[in-house]
């Protein structure tokens, strides 16, 4: 269902691969809602995933860039405003890869050089996009600008690695980079901390189906998948939360707040009797 909460506004998706991805949903939903968009990714990304398919799905143009590049980046914006005939209401920010990951580093044997790499792809992309955002002044005031985490930023979760790490650096970029640009031009930067979500990298993550399993025991509504995260995503671009910035706000189905749940006591004790286990 439409409410034309985007109606006239004017955005930049950044990492659509698939109809996996959260920025492919995402991208649906700001259309729906009456949007007009430019999609980009990495050249690579464009030519081996499915964006091609969006852009024509929801006649967006696609401007293939590398997100670590300023000069890509001035482009995406400059052409974006040109495309969609002034200036930027929202942009998402859905990028992040660990090198160590795919190679199955652990955190205490990482390669230095490829944690540079996570750290620029995963989270000082973010600061490029949005230093070079202000400079062009390409934004609207009040315009939202997001980018995706993960709880993982401030607890300890086996195989995250040092994604962990560069989703700690996201947020704090989010809080850093908010107060500039929420205080000389009014537009708001947030986060958004998902739901663990197979995604093509997030199915990279050691133990994702364990992890999957055990976030949807603890969290009282259970895991928000990616259609759940599009929504809010949308929410957070429209008008209805313009005094919202600097924040990392959960979509996690409550996840976040436990400690430890029914399920997942259940799970892990002997004890068959359930009417012995209560809230």
């Amino acid at each position: 269902m439409s409410y034309n909460l985007l109606k006239g506004k004017r955005g930049i998706i950044f990492g659509a691969l698939n109809d996996k991805s959260i920025a492919w949903k995402v991208a649906e939903r700001a259309v729906e809602e009456g949007a007009i968009i430019t999609l980009s990714n990495t050249p690579v990304a464009v030519r081996m995933g499915d964006t091609e398919v969006l852009g024509k799905k929801l006649n967006a143009e696609i401007l293939p860039a590398d997100a670590t590049n300023v000069e890509d980046l001035e482009m995406v914006f400059t052409k974006s405003m040109e495309i969609l005939g002034g200036k930027i209401d929202f942009v998402l920010h859905s990028i992040g890869m660990s090198p160590n990951v795919r190679k199955k580093r652990t955190y205490d044997d990482l390669d230095y050089d490829m944690l540079h790499k996570t750290l620029d792809i995963s989270a000082i992309s973010f600061h490029k996009m949005l230093q070079v955002a202000r400079k062009l002044d390409a934004i609207e005031t009040s315009g939202s600008v997001l980018a995706l985490t993960y709880v993982a930023a401030q607890r300890v979760f086996y195989g995250y690695n040092d994604m962990s790490d560069a989703k700690a650096l996201l947020e704090s970029i989010t809080r850093s980079f908010g107060y500039i640009y929420g205080r000389d031009k009014g537009v708001r930067v947030n986060t958004i901390s998902q739901s663990p979500t197979m995604t093509t990298a997030g199915s990279g993550v050691k133990g994702m189906m364990e992890l999957l399993d055990f976030s949807e025991r603890m969290a009282p509504i259970g895991n928000a998948d990616a259609d759940d995260a599009a929504d809010y995503c949308v929410v957070m671009f429209s008008d209805l939360t313009r005094k919202v910035t600097m924040q990392n706000l959960y979509n996690d189905g409550g996840f976040s707040s436990m400690g430890m749940s029914l399920k997942a006591m259940k799970q892990y004790t002997k004890e068959d009797d359930e009417s012995k286990l209560t809230d």
